[in-house]
């Protein structure tokens, strides 16, 4: 007699579980969560007629003040971020800026005075220059290099649900009575920024930092912890002697000389170019505008025909909606599309929605038509959508892809901090400069955006697909080219140099490994 074995039937919509190190990438992009949300929310908390009567109506230049001053710190504690996640981990920095920004919140919550306000946002900018940068490092270090650019797009995402958030919870509590419609928000980021600093040291360290420290056999394991392939974990831990070259060679002391010594060798003749790509990348994503739009999203659309404050409020939370189904669509493509090509292109289409927008101000009559105002609308949408899908997502992933491990952290950690002393400018007199002239940001804005265009055209390396350690930062035109062999004359590539090691140190490595192996079975 046959016997038939029934097996039970599996659901076709059963989902995969993501890999561990997707699911650290998520956790880590909180930080970035708490920054969109910072920005989506600090433009429409000063709106709010409760936040006028407990603070008066402020000036444009106390208003431009108020809503930048958390990035003066931010550009200044970036600095220090490289160094920091190079000596204690990424991980444990990025601990200690989520817990920095918590307490800023929390700052900001209790206030009454505006002298508190602004302490709160120095102390809460403080935290969030030292875990963005290495956040973004972070996910680039972990990730298979097939789906690189798509882990490290995560980041981008959780920027974009903050923002959204923002606006939305704005949105809400504009309906609560008293104080608390302006105080609810920050009472959002004090839980959000705690749940990451208390979080944080327990997910596993970045390989590529283990590896950089000597320690190998730790590095293996946090491999395996994230879920790496083991033909994927081999192509790592090839890399491993030259990680170990750098530990052995790193000198210890003061911990001031130690944060020179890296921002020294990120100006290094043969990764020169390089860095100078990535502070310039940074700052011209700012100067394109991004955060006057951002910062100053219901001023904009009442500046475009919405008058009521609900209306220009709803407008806000509509672009958050945007940013971040634009985002995760970039997500799904950020690996199949290049890098170059990407930035090139969402350039074009940005500088093209900003000349429009400083047209229709700059004529006499069609600002003030029906037709003029949407059309001033629309072209934000457009300008918005296309920077979310291109320069926000992948200068970010350009900047960490295209540094050496020796340098990732610090370059990321000086460019960051580019881009927030441009982003205090642009948020700082925005305001002013929209009272003075209403087209004026926006040919300024657009004359940026094309300038950046013909430099990624001449000088943007391609990133994608490439080994971060084997990559030797070439630019992709002829032009290019002869520019970066200008200014590194002379030297030898990074590649090729970091690629031949000292015989009589490779010697003494493999000797310690052995000895250090010797041990472990004993």
């Amino acid at each position: 007699m046959e016997v038939i074995s029934i097996q039970p039937k599996q659901s076709i919509f059963r989902l995969a579980k993501p890999p561990v190190y997707v699911l650290c990438a998520i956790f880590t992009s909180i930080g970035g969560f708490a920054f969109g949300f910072d920005t989506g929310s600090i433009g429409p908390i000063t709106l709010m007629p409760a936040f006028h009567s407990t603070f008066g109506t402020l000036s444009p230049t106390l208003h431009g003040l108020l809503v930048s001053c958390i990035l003066i710190p931010g550009a200044i504690f970036s600095l220090f971020a490289g160094p920091i996640a190079d000596r204690v981990s990424r991980t444990y920095a990025i601990s200690l800026g989520g817990f920095m920004f918590a307490i800023g919140a929390l700052i900001c919550c209790l206030s009454s005075s505006l002298p508190q306000l602004y302490v709160g946002r120095l102390i809460s900018g403080a935290g969030e220059g030292i875990f963005l940068s290495c956040i973004n490092v972070y996910s680039i270090e972990i990730a298979p290099k097939r789906i690189r650019g798509t882990v490290a797009c995560i980041l981008q995402l959780l920027i974009s649900m903050g923002l959204m958030s923002g606006y939305f919870v704005c949105y809400g509590s504009l309906k609560l009575s008293g104080d608390m419609s302006w105080r609810v928000p920050f009472i959002c980021q004090v839980f959000v920024c705690s749940f990451l600093g208390a979080g944080a040291p327990f997910i596993p360290h970045s390989p590529r930092w283990l590896l950089m420290k000597g320690r190998r056999r730790d590095a293996e394991a946090a491999l395996i912890s994230l879920g790496i392939g083991s033909e994927e974990r081999e192509e790592l831990l090839a890399v491993a002697c030259e990680a170990v070259e750098e530990a052995a060679s790193a000198k210890t002391g003061p911990a001031w000389k130690n944060a020179l010594a890296h921002y020294k060798e990120a100006f290094a003749p043969e990764v020169r170019g390089r860095t100078i790509l990535a502070l310039y990348m940074q700052a011209t994503q700012q100067l394109s505008g991004i955060d006057g739009v951002l910062y100053y999203a219901p001023m904009l659309f009442t500046q475009a025909g919405l008058s009521s404050a609900n209306a220009s409020f709803l407008a806000s939370g509509v672009t958050g909606i945007v940013s971040v189904v634009i985002t995760a669509l970039g997500q799904i493509f950020t690996d199949k599309w290049g890098r170059r090509p990407t930035l090139i292109s969402g350039g074009i289409i940005m500088g093209i929605a900003m000349t429009g927008i400083g047209a229709v101000y700059a004529h006499p009559t069609a600002s003030k038509e029906k037709g003029g105002q949407w059309t001033v609308i629309a072209l934000i949408f457009v300008y918005f959508s296309s920077f979310v899908m291109s320069w926000a997502i992948l200068i970010r992933i350009h900047v960490s892809e295209a540094q050496p491990v020796r340098t990732r952290a610090s370059v990321s950690a000086l460019s960051q901090s580019s881009n927030w002393i441009v982003n205090w400018v642009i948020a700082f007199t925005t305001p002013m400069f929209l009272k003075r002239t209403p087209s004026g940001p926006y040919f300024l804005w657009a004359a940026t955006i094309w300038v950046a265009v013909v430099v990624f055209i001449v000088y943007l390396p391609e990133t994608r697909g490439r080994e971060m350690e084997d990559f030797d930062g070439k630019a992709d035109s002829t032009l290019g080219r002869w520019i970066q062999g200008f200014f590194c004359k002379g030297t030898q590539d990074l590649s090729e140099r970091s690629s031949v090691m000292d015989p009589e140190l490779e010697r003494g490595i493999a000797k310690a490994t052995e000895d250090s192996e010797k041990k472990t079975e004993q």
